[in-house]
């Protein structure tokens, strides 16, 4: 038996997707590893196991801290443009890459008890309603291996009128891809590399399923999906494996699937490398557009360029300008087309939910603190605890100002990045019964814990 479940104080939860044995053995059918598991044995990804001669899942409900960002820290940027959405992240995976940024959570045996939280479906969809949030992305280590509590929390979700993002590296069979089809609107998959020995060695999984993982969610055609490319120094940043993802998606999908090429950052057992050079991923973004691809874009890259904006088609006007997260509609109209030639964009459009509150004459605040940009650090996620019993705002400032509400007790999470050039960094006003602490964010798919 796994000493994961007592470590981390875990509850075994009944799991789907899988065939029990004559002898007591069950094998899991929500991965293409398809584990075959003994009595008292854990699959790959140590969140599944075989509890007499039952499929359990350990990590129903297990999360890291709710956070609120950005539609755009997910690779999404033809739906929803400049959203707010709740990220939610748990424990393990069904891959073990060298690089991962997030391993501290995806491999539990890193996990400590400390950076995880207990959430119900219900818990997490009066959270978003609440904070007046309209999606729920399922995220960072990877939402694969929380396939029960995704299915059930999305449609939950739906009922009260919430979308669903799904960001993953798409280790997944084809029955659970049907069973997300049912309640996930977003797909922003992430295709690693088109060598299959990238694949073996690099993830520990292979290429193939993965591929017809994307293929599978693109045949719907009733759910939004975007690709991208996490281009990793020393592995895949040459202009030939960006033409093999490109082709790929020309032959299988359509040119109009959005594709973002990612700036890696060293992590995990891949130190010893650089970031992933800017010029690179500028060259390789324009081959590309040259390719046949109709959008392509840069990812966790902070600085004014045409990677980050999305431009019609037809006549090349600025629909949307970009600085890293944040989001300007400047060249579309009441009608949501181009202002310029009138035609169609690519882009899906959804209410905005958020009611932000202003700051008042009456507001108290005793403390302010601040957290400066640096060449490498161009975002952070602010964590707030209110130790009062009663309500407490906090104004967060940058080049605008925007207040957060706390109810008694509560802990918010929510990520600032940098807005511009001229932005120097984010300062916070609050009351003394108010902490507040800043934790940095090396790229945008990352969770520090």
């Amino acid at each position: 038996m796994s000493n994961v479940k007592e470590r981390l104080n875990l509850t075994a939860h009944p799991a789907r997707l899988y065939t029990k044995l004559e002898n007591g053995e069950v094998i899991c059918h929500l991965s293409p590893r398809q584990c075959r598991m003994k009595p008292g044995q854990a699959g790959f990804c140590r969140v599944r196991q075989n509890e007499n001669g039952e499929l359990v899942t350990l990590n129903y409900g297990v999360s890291v801290q709710l956070t609120q960002e950005m539609i755009e820290t997910e690779a999404v940027v033809h739906h929803s443009p400049g959203q707010p959405i709740l990220s939610l992240g748990n424990i393990g995976c069904m891959l073990n890459c060298d690089f991962c940024h997030n391993w501290q959570t995806s491999q539990v045996r890193f996990v400590k008890k400390k950076d995880i939280q207990r959430y119900t479906p219900e818990q997490v969809v009066e959270t978003a309603l609440n904070r007046g949030i309209g999606i729920l992305s399922w995220t960072y280590n990877d939402p694969v291996v929380w396939h029960e509590f995704v299915c059930d929390t999305a449609r939950l979700a739906r009922q009260h009128g919430l979308l669903n993002l799904y960001k993953s590296a798409f280790y997944i069979s084809p029955q659970a891809i049907d069973e997300l089809h049912e309640v996930i609107d977003i797909f922003s998959l992430s295709l690693k590399s088109m060598d299959p020995t990238f694949y073996r060695r690099v993830a520990k999984g292979r290429l193939e399923p993965v591929l017809e993982g994307i293929k599978q969610v693109y045949s719907y055609g009733d759910r939004h999906l975007e690709i991208s490319n996490l281009i990793v120094t020393g592995m895949n940043d040459s202009m030939e494996e960006v033409e093999k993802v490109v082709h790929w998606m020309l032959k299988e999908l359509d040119e109009t699937v959005p594709l973002h090429l990612v700036r890696f950052h060293p992590d995990y057992k891949y130190t010893h490398v650089e970031r992933t050079s800017v010029e690179f991923l500028k060259k390789a973004r324009l081959r590309a557009l040259e390719m046949g691809i109709k959008h392509c874009y840069l990812g966790n890259v902070y600085e004014e360029h045409e990677g980050l904006n999305t431009s019609c088609a037809q006549c090349g006007n600025v629909l949307v300008k970009r600085f890293g997260l944040q989001t300007q509609l400047v060249g579309i109209n009441e009608a949501k087309k181009c202002k310029q030639c009138n035609r169609p964009t690519p882009l899906k459009f959804t209410k905005p939910r958020t009611q932000i509150p202003t700051p008042s004459a009456t507001d108290r605040f005793e403390k302010n603190t601040s957290f400066l940009w640096n060449q490498d650090i161009n975002a952070c996620h602010v964590i707030l605890e209110n130790l009062s019993s009663e309500s407490r705002r906090v104004v967060s400032r940058q080049q605008a100002e925007k207040v957060i509400q706390l109810s008694p007790g509560e802990q918010w999470r929510f990520i600032c990045s940098k807005q511009s050039n001229e932005d120097k960094g984010v300062e916070l006003f609050y009351p003394g019964d108010v902490e507040v602490k800043f934790v940095e964010l090396l790229d945008r798919a990352h969770y520090p814990v």
